[in-house]
C-alpha cells in the first residue's frame, strides 16, 4: 500500500526536482500586476524600479483540481532591501507551491538607496490587499492568504504581520475595504531586528543613515508580536553569520508568549541565503517539515 510518508517523500522529491530544473532553464510567470497603475505613493519616478509589482505563478489546471480548499502564497524575495533573490527565493519556492496545487504571488517591492521606508511596506501591504481582494479569481479563498519571506524579505513580511490594517469598507480604493493581515507567516532566515547580531545592511538600506530611534524601535518586529499575530513557520541554520539565528529564536519565542501557534526549525549547517535547499538533503527537510505544518493547519 501507498503510505502517506511515501506520498510525502514524493513530493518532496518531485517538487525539489523541479525546482532545480526550473533554476537551470528558467520560467516565466503567467501575468504581471502592477499595484498601483496611476503611480505608487511617494514614487520618484517611472522606471520599472519605480512599480512594485506581483508576478503571478499559477499551478497547472489538472493539479488545481486535486486541492480544496485553496490556499494563496505571496513571496518577498530578500536581498538586504538592496537587491531581490528572485529566482533562489521567489520563483523556485512559488514553483513549489505551485507542485502542491496553490497560487503563489511573488513580489517586486522598492529598495535602497531609492526608496526607504515605508515604500517597502506600502507594496507589501498592498500586495496582500490585491491577493485577497483577488483571491476568488485565482481559485483561493481570501481568508488562506499567507505570506512567505526571505532574509530581509523575511523581516518585510514579520512587518506586515504585526503591523498590519483592518479593512476599511468605506475606502474610496477598492483593495483598502479588506484587511492587509496576512492568515500565516512563513519565514527563512529572518531579519526580525533590523539593529540586531549581523543585520546591518538591512537596516541601512531600510533606514538611511541617520534613522529615527523611534522608528527602529518600532522595526524591531519580536517587540510588535501580539496575539493578532499570524500562525507561524521559521526555518535558520546555526551556522549563519549574514543575520543571527536569534532574529528567528526572539521572534518564536514572542510569538510563543503572545499565544500564537508557531514552529522552529534550526538546521546545525546551511548559513545563509540557502532557500529551498534543493542540493542538501539534510537542509531541504525543511520543505517536507513546512507542508506537513501546512497540512496540520488545513493549508494544504
Amino acid at each position: 500500500m501507498f503510505s502517506m510518508r511515501s506520498y510525502w517523500f514524493l513530493c518532496v522529491v518531485m517538487a525539489l526536482t523541479f525546482a532545480a530544473y526550473a533554476q537551470a532553464h528558467g520560467q516565466d510567470p503567467q501575468a504581471t500586476i502592477v499595484l498601483w497603475p496611476n503611480g505608487a505613493p511617494g514614487a520618484v519616478g517611472t522606471t520599472p524600479e519605480d512599480q512594485p509589482r506581483l508576478e503571478v505563478f499559477l499551478p497547472d489546471a489538472d493539479t488545481a483540481k486535486l486541492h480544496h480548499p485553496r490556499t494563496a502564497v505571496l513571496i518577498l524575495p530578500g536581498g538586504s532591501y538592496h537587491g531581490l533573490a528572485l529566482q533562489k527565493e521567489g520563483e523556485d519556492p512559488a514553483r513549489w507551491f505551485n507542485h502542491l496545487g496553490i497560487p503563489a504571488f511573488v513580489l517586486i517591492y522598492r529598495l535602497g538607496p531609492r526608496y526607504h521606508y515605508p515604500a517597502p511596506f506600502d507594496d507589501a501591504t498592498r500586495a496582500v490587499r490585491y491577493v485577497r481582494a483577488h483571491a476568488t479569481e485565482y481559485g483561493a479563498d481570501p481568508d488562506r492568504i499567507g505570506m512567505m519571506g526571505f532574509s530581509a524579505g523575511g523581516h518585510l513580511a514579520s512587518t506586515v504581520g504585526t503591523q498590519f490594517s483592518a479593512a476599511d469598507p468605506g475606502a474610496a480604493d477598492p483593495l483598502d475595504r479588506v484587511s492587509s493581515r496576512p492568515d500565516f507567516l512563513v519565514l527563512g532566515y529572518p531579519v526580525i531586528d533590523p539593529l540586531g547580531p549581523a543585520s546591518v545592511g538591512s537596516y541601512h538600506w531600510l533606514l538611511g543613515d541617520t534613522p529615527d530611534p523611534a522608528l527602529m524601535a518600532k522595526l524591531s518586529n519580536d517587540t510588535q508580536v501580539t496575539a493578532r499575530t499570524p500562525p507561524t513557520f521559521l526555518v535558520a541554520a546555526s551556522d549563519d553569520d549574514a543575520v543571527s539565528p536569534l532574529n528567528s529564536v526572539h521572534f518564536y519565542s514572542a510569538l510563543v508568549k503572545a499565544g500564537v501557534p508557531a514552529e522552529l526549525h534550526l538546521y546545525d549547517h546551511g548559513r545563509h541565503g540557502f532557500g529551498m535547499a534543493a542540493l542538501d538533503p539534510e537542509v531541504s527537510d525543511w520543505m517536507s517539515a513546512l507542508m506537513k505544518w501546512l497540512e496540520s493547519r488545513g493549508l494544504l
